[in-house]
């Protein structure tokens, strides 16, 4: 099956270019896609990755980037390559103290602005029309956050929050760019403490209400307080 993103790759073709700086190269997005599916726990430390083809398909993009950009990341010390039948490319053991490694505090903050501008821009776009389903079920994940002490599924929880209001406000284009952006900032930035979540959570709720009322400038105000947030986790 042909991938719906084409040979664009997953923003349709012209959306990368409002990233900061410019759009990311093959290789930055197989990364970053790694990066968010390590986020997320769909694989963790020592688990096997999908073959070079399937990512391809999966991206849109042409199978031998996707071979070089994990070639990369075994250089780097993200992964591991393992070779006999049961070989393959292997999230490394060591995940978090090689990306312990890579935080950057510049390239965090141009990611950290460039979200904020993003989901302010969603949110005076789509304030006056979200529909009930989406609310509900972001709701149903701010509420999940209340109730987890577990510190990996808070992360995972507050990481679909912003993937599930992105394709919310702006529609499944606009959550694959959004995940290219997380994904990123989960290999420049610290994670943040569950404290810090729990914080962001408030706002979370806050943006919520406001959009169920269509308010658009008090749920732009609660973006703009989460940012906050981002700021104190990652002061510059």
């Amino acid at each position: 099956m042909v991938n719906a993103a084409g040979k664009f790759g997953p923003y349709g073709g012209g959306d990368t270019r409002l990233l900061p700086g410019r759009g990311p190269t093959g290789s930055e997005l197989v990364r970053s896609r790694i990066a968010l599916r390590v986020r997320l726990g769909s694989v963790s430390p020592r688990d096997r990755l999908p073959d070079a083809g399937v990512l391809a398909e999966e991206l849109g993009i042409s199978e031998i980037t996707v071979r070089r950009a994990l070639e990369g990341m075994c250089q780097d010390g993200l992964l591991d390559r393992r070779r006999g039948r049961a070989g393959g490319t292997f999230v490394a053991e060591e995940w978090d103290a090689v990306v312990a490694l890579m935080h950057d505090p510049e390239e965090t903050a141009s990611l950290d602005a460039f979200h904020l501008l993003l989901e302010c821009g969603l949110v005076a776009h789509s304030a006056d029309d979200v529909p009930a389903g989406p609310l509900e079920e972001l709701q149903a994940l701010v509420d999940e956050m209340d109730l987890t002490d577990d510190p990996a599924r808070l992360l995972e929880l507050e990481t679909l929050f912003h993937l599930d209001l992105a394709e919310a406000l702006g529609g499944p284009g606009v959550r694959e760019f959004a995940s290219d952006l997380l994904g990123r900032l989960s290999l420049l930035a610290p994670a943040p403490t569950p404290e810090v979540i729990r914080a962001r959570n408030r706002c979370h709720a806050e943006l919520l209400t406001e959009l169920g009322r269509g308010a658009m400038d008090p749920a732009v105000r609660a973006v703009k307080a989460h940012q906050l947030s981002h700021q104190e986790t990652h002061p510059s």
